[in-house]
């Protein structure tokens, strides 16, 4: 059984490194990128099974990154989760407008963000 990849897109060191635990312990390949230009490049790059992408980011905001992902054919299929500190409703609406498959806001509950990523990856088959 292949390991899923997972590309973790957040400019917060301290989240990056808590998630990545939590995420490898869970036997996942994890990947991650510090702003959303290198999000986005990775993303192409390494095609994750699954996307963890913060919304607040240097270079190009989560926003932008899910919508260029999902507006493209060759990456539209991959499952995008946006994970950000802005909890208004508007935001989460605006995330799914650009595509995004599932939204947790921070601070989050692991066990909450493990049972999406395991959800949105057996829909993929």
């Amino acid at each position: 059984m292949d390991r899923k990849k997972i590309l973790m897109v957040d400019d917060e060191e301290d989240i990056l490194k808590v998630l990545r635990f939590r995420l490898e312990a869970n036997d996942y390949e994890v990947l991650t990128a510090s702003d959303g230009q290198e999000g986005l490049n990775k993303a192409r790059s390494e095609k994750p099974d699954l996307v963890i992408l913060d919304l607040m980011l240097p270079k190009l905001d989560g926003y932008k990154v899910c919508r260029m992902l999902k507006f493209d054919e060759a990456y539209k299929s991959i499952p995008i989760i946006i994970f950000t500190a802005k909890a208004q409703r508007k935001d989460e609406e605006l995330g799914m407008e650009m595509g995004a498959d599932a939204y947790i806001s921070k601070p989050f509950e692991p066990e909450i963000l493990l049972a999406k990523i395991k959800e949105l990856l057996s829909k993929q088959g």
